[in-house]
């Protein structure tokens, strides 16, 4: 059985859940999320939500932890939300926001403009002597995690200076440069 799969996720006030035809949908006081589910049960019984699975097949067993999994990101987004920090490491490397729209510089001959999706609210932070910052939330985790990564891959930290964009917090394996 599954170990994550087996827990109950609890229900915090304010949050409702609707459970019909094979989709959940989880209104809370940041929005509304809905996600269709197949080869398990979702129950919804005195404030906890439990997921059983059908039977012992494989796909089953690891779809049983998934939606588990999706259960409570889907919950914790609507009651607390999501947030993700990107870091800006660079000479010249800078982010302002007007609205939807972030526009980068880093290092290319023209900026990125980039239009953010309406679900997700963007901020950008510079002080003066630190690394910009782009600060992205959303109650959906998964547009969170995808719009991030959108925006590291116009620049990947590179291993020799740390260039580039990084989360807050990511710690890059750096190597050597040459040796004399």
């Amino acid at each position: 059985m599954s170990r994550i799969g087996k827990n109950p996720v609890a229900i915090p006030q304010g949050v409702t859940i609707d459970v019909k035809d094979n989709v959940i949908t989880v209104k809370g006081k940041l929005g509304e999320l809905s996600q269709e589910f197949s080869n398990v049960e979702i129950t919804v019984e005195e404030g906890n939500v439990t997921v059983n699975r059908n039977s012992d097949s494989k796909d089953d067993r690891a779809k049983h932890g998934l939606y588990r999994s999706l259960v409570k990101n889907m919950i914790e987004g609507v009651s607390k939300g999501w947030t993700k920090e990107l870091e800006l490491v660079g000479v010249g490397y800078r982010a302002t926001n007007q609205g939807q729209k972030l526009d980068m510089a880093l290092g290319f001959s023209h900026n990125i403009i980039m239009d953010i999706a309406s679900e997700v609210k963007v901020e950008t932070v510079s002080e003066k002597g630190k690394n910009p910052i782009i600060k992205l939330t959303s109650h959906d985790k998964q547009l969170v995690g995808q719009v991030a990564a959108k925006i590291r891959d116009f620049r990947r930290p590179e291993p020799y200076k740390g260039k580039g964009i990084k989360f807050v917090g990511e710690v890059l394996r750096r190597k050597a440069g040459k040796s004399a």
